[in-house]
């Protein structure tokens, strides 16, 4: 699947309608982002037409039903991919050396960590 590049306010959205529990209306995502994060209807719609277009989102009609067409998952994937590639030449080790040098593990959080690692290879 082709990255999909999400700029912040998209990024807000989509995660309003990762949260509910199945596709929403577009005038139902208007109040909840007017309640959660301020936005006036206007704004909203502009953003959800901008994530149509970029394939983020399905509309579905009547009623401008819309429905995630990508996982949040697939998002945090693709925005730690570019993260790592342009901050640590695309190199994961790099990155996990930086990380951990600056965080405090626990002795259960590294070997939590070495769990997964074993389990993934």
């Amino acid at each position: 699947m082709e990255l999909i590049k999400l700029f912040d306010s998209e990024l807000r959205l989509m995660e309003l309608i990762w949260q509910q529990e199945e596709s929403t209306t577009a005038k139902e995502l208007s109040l909840i982002a007017a309640e959660i994060i301020g936005w006036n209807k206007n704004t909203t719609y502009t953003i959800l037409k901008k994530l149509i277009a970029k394939g983020a989102i399905e509309r579905i009609e009547p009623n401008f039903v819309c429905k995630a067409l990508i996982t949040r998952e697939q998002v945090q994937l693709d925005e730690t991919r570019k993260l790592i590639d342009k901050l640590y030449d695309g190199s994961i080790r790099t990155f996990f050396t930086s990380f951990i040098k600056k965080e405090h593990l626990s002795k259960e959080e590294i070997e939590e960590l070495k769990d997964i690692i074993n389990k993934e290879l």
